[in-house]
């Protein structure tokens, strides 16, 4: 039987050579995507930036940390607390203590020049500290006065003068570029001035010393050696790339898996099908069932070890470009690279032989079923479509994705909107529906094709009656075509559906008639607020700012819930429409808070118990309750239980008979000096809409372009396939007296018409799967609509349309060359 299946192999290579290429490039990309895992696993930590040359590093308490019956549960405040006072003066006894400051700065432009060149990230320090990283002077002199600084790289010169948020400033001196920030040093004092909280210190002292000094104040730190990396802004960011990065190759890699065994087990089922006079043959001459199966099992077997060695192969000349197209698209950090791991290349060679046996199984055991008397047939009417097994497998998967989808709308329907469910989902529907297509196979064809039948001609008859007989050569190329547009729909479809309910939330909230926002990462001060709430003409003037709030849930869950404090709860609710379940925002005060469904406690009149972003402990009473949404429905405190936090939002409304021109004018002048921005209400609601992360974008375009690639490959091998076992048929049409170019024009046509039962089927996925995030958003109190994505499908049908085309139209070229009646004679 090996002989056997190698000269199948060799005889008909065109047949394999669709399987061979997706195998290869499927084992390639798992290649890649292992090898990228245990690079990630492996990475090493990063080293100390800012502080890379200083001795001792004490920081304020910045986790909370909660004992419970299971261990002590910890999650990062929101706003980390001081050093304690009576700790600095017990350092400042063991040696010197500098203490560190950082804050935003903004450049408003140089005086009567362009500042397009300038970065937009810089971040204000004492000059003290410059030398812990450390920085030395390159050219000029360091600050001495409130009004000089020095500025790291070579965008600005000593001499030059610059107007920033902060006032104008000279800069006096410049130090090299690190790579890790864009610094502006003032002196100590000034940047105490501009920034009175210092959350961390450098102790020139010994850190045993340190240690002994600091011992028994709660939450504060000391940190020496690698752990100095903490004190660093974002010290957490290397962890969070990586942990994206290794969900983006785990979604390609699972996509990967499925649409190879999709489009192996479509070929060699399609191969299996045309070849079933060729087995008639070996069971006429004495060959067993299992000896037919063993043939089918031994031709995949050669195409799966062929084609995993050349995927490996494949994978490792790729997998560096891969690691350095994500660390350019911010990814990932930017010292990642792949290292040199074995494992990744067992895994993938293996996985590709496995899913190359687990494609050929099935078809391996309808060849075995071949009766002898297959070989004596000459009509070429194919078999039914649809064995039992099929019908099995396409009812379950059809009904363990309708029963799961019941269950999570019924148990727990915010888990549809997670990016791992939405991702994962379709492949139930799409299996179902490519078992159960020859089912619908002949309808759908007859009606795509009704008006066509019925104009002037044969042609359009030709078409529906070609299609419609061919129920699995029909199916068999519409099935990548489905997996491809249910897909694009799904995922592309699922993300635009959740930004637009996201956006519905938030012009359901939003009363406001003007939202007045500070600058990035900055906050506005007492002076800037009490501006904005003496403006004439604004009725109501809402301060809020970002915080957090902490929950223990059944004892053992710390969970952290992003919330807003407001200063004035009437003014929040003239100014913003909450979603309450239940309760009145006008009831909140410093001892209660609003919270939403999704916690444990969420009756008006309980009282839960909370920690707030500084880590306080109190017990509040819960004043209203809102649904819990898309998951934007957060918390909301007074502004004094978020001692610290910066206003970084007002929301203002006018008064009636005031003219909201004047007002907008009035309040861009009140922020003009703190930088903020004022907006009417249309632009807020345009700036506010949600759009799709980078990474999540860059995921979905990897997978939905790992189908594509497999969708071109299979249907290009399918309508090769198709195409050469209907010879006779050509050619008994060039007999009947049609020309070479209806010919070609009846085979493109059928073509598009396969790809429109394709593209049918996967829009009916596409809009099963996104009616069901529409339920669960219904569920959770969100009124908005499905969006497809039209234009990103049209996309997608076209190209498949022109694959098909070009892949029935060539080979029907070239194989019309020869006389109609040398091809109605050729041997099969």
């Amino acid at each position: 039987m090996l002989t056997v299946a190698l000269h199948t192999l060799r005889s008909r290579w065109t047949t394999f050579t669709g399987s061979f290429v997706a195998l290869s490039l499927g084992v390639a990309l798992l290649t890649v995507t292992g090898l990228a895992l245990a690079s990630s696993s492996a990475a090493p930590d990063r080293a100390p930036e800012r502080f890379a040359a200083a001795p001792v590093v004490v920081q304020g308490q910045d986790t909370l940390r909660v004992p419970t019956p299971v261990g002590d549960r910890t999650e990062k405040l929101a706003r980390p607390r001081a050093v304690p006072a009576g700790t600095i003066a017990g350092l400042r006894r063991l040696g010197r203590v500098v203490e560190d400051r950082s804050f935003p700065v903004r450049v408003a432009g140089r005086p009567g020049e362009r500042t397009e060149d300038r970065p937009g990230d810089l971040v204000g320090h004492p000059w003290s500290v410059a030398a812990f990283a450390p920085y030395e002077i390159a050219a000029g002199r360091a600050p001495r006065a409130a009004g000089e600084v020095v500025v790291s790289g070579g965008w600005a010169a000593p001499g030059e003068r610059l107007r920033t948020d902060r006032g104008v400033v000279e800069v006096v001196g410049t130090v090299p570029d690190r790579g890790f920030e864009n610094a502006v040093f003032y002196t100590d004092a000034q940047a105490a001035r501009l920034s009175p909280v210092s959350l961390q210190l450098v102790v020139e002292a010994d850190p045993s010393a340190v240690r002994e000094a600091v011992r028994g104040d709660a939450g504060v730190r000391v940190l020496t050696g690698d752990d100095r990396r903490d004190a660093d802004a974002r010290p957490e960011r290397d962890r969070e790339a990586l942990t994206a990065m290794n969900a983006l190759f785990g979604t390609a890699g699972g996509v990967t898996a499925f649409v190879s065994v999709f489009v192996v087990a479509s070929t060699f089922a399609f191969a299996v099908a045309q070849r079933r006079r060729e087995f008639g043959l070996l069971r006429t001459a004495g060959a067993t069932p299992g000896q037919v199966r063993r043939t089918v099992l031994a031709e995949g077997l050669a195409v799966g070890v062929l084609a995993s060695a050349a995927g490996c192969a494949l994978g490792s000349y790729g997998a560096p470009h891969l690691a350095a197209w994500v660390v350019d698209e911010g990814l990932a950090p930017a010292w990642f690279t792949i290292g040199d791991h074995t494992w990744p290349y067992h895994a993938a060679f293996w996985t590709g032989l496995l899913v190359a046996l687990g494609g050929v199984v099935a078809a391996s055991w309808r060849a075995g079923r071949t009766a002898p008397a297959q070989a004596l047939r000459e009509a070429s009417m194919e078999a039914r479509g649809m064995t039992r097994g099929r019908w099995l497998c396409g009812v379950a998967l059809l009904l363990t994705a309708l029963v799961t989808l019941t269950v999570a709308l019924v148990d727990n329907p915010g888990e549809l909107l997670h990016r791992k469910t939405y991702v994962s989902r379709p492949m139930l529907l799409i299996s179902a529906a490519a078992l159960l297509a020859p089912v619908v196979v002949r309808p759908l064809t007859r009606l795509l094709t009704w008006l066509p039948a019925r104009l002037p001609g044969a042609a359009g008859m030709l078409v529906r009656e070609n299609t419609a007989a061919g129920t699995r050569r029909t199916a068999a190329v519409a099935a990548p075509v489905l997996v491809t547009v249910a897909l694009a729909g799904s995922l592309l479809g699922a993300t635009a559906t959740l930004n637009e309910a996201g956006a519905t939330q938030v012009r359901a909230r939003t009363a406001a008639d003007f939202v007045v926002t500070a600058p990035d990462d900055t906050g506005f001060d007492a002076a800037t607020v009490n501006r904005l709430r003496a403006v004439p003409g604004a009725a109501a003037v809402s301060p809020a700012s970002p915080t957090a709030v902490y929950i223990l849930e059944e004892d053992v869950a710390l969970i952290g819930s992003e919330a807003r404090a407001v200063a004035d709860p009437a003014a929040l609710a003239a100014t913003t429409r909450l979603p309450l379940a239940a309760g009145k925002v006008t009831d909140l005060d410093d001892g209660s808070i609003i919270v939403n469904e999704e916690w444990e406690q969420h009756s008006v009149g309980e009282r839960v118990r909370v920690w707030l972003g500084d880590g306080t402990e109190r017990t509040l009473r819960i004043a209203a309750v809102m649904p819990t949404g898309t998951g934007d429905n957060g918390v909301y405190v007074t502004s004094a239980n978020a001692p610290g936090a910066p206003v970084d939002r007002v929301d203002v409304t006018v008064a009636a008979g005031s003219d909201a021109d004047a007002v907008a004018e009035a309040l861009r002048g009140a922020v003009g000096p703190a930088g903020g921005q004022v907006s009417d209400r249309a632009a807020w609601l345009a700036s506010a809409h949600p759009e799709t992360g980078t990474t999540t974008r860059a995921g979905l375009l990897l997978v939905l372009g790992i189908a594509l690639l497999y969708t071109g490959i299979s249907l290009v091998n399918t309508m090769v396939m198709a195409t050469s076992d209907r010879t006779r048929d050509l050619a008994a049409l060039r007999l009947a007296g049609a020309t070479r170019w209806q010919v070609l024009r009846l085979t493109g046509a059928e073509s598009l018409t396969v790809v429109a039962v394709g593209a049918v089927l996967g829009l009916v996925v596409a809009v099963l799967n996104l009616a069901g995030m529409w339920g669960a958003l219904r569920l959770l109190s969100v009124h908005s609509t499905p969006d497809l994505p039209w234009t990103a499908l049209a996309g997608v049908i076209g190209t498949c349309a022109v694959l098909a085309v070009i892949a029935s139209v060539l080979p029907t070229a070239l194989a019309l060359r020869r006389r109609a009646v040398r091809l109605a004679g050729a041997r099969e």
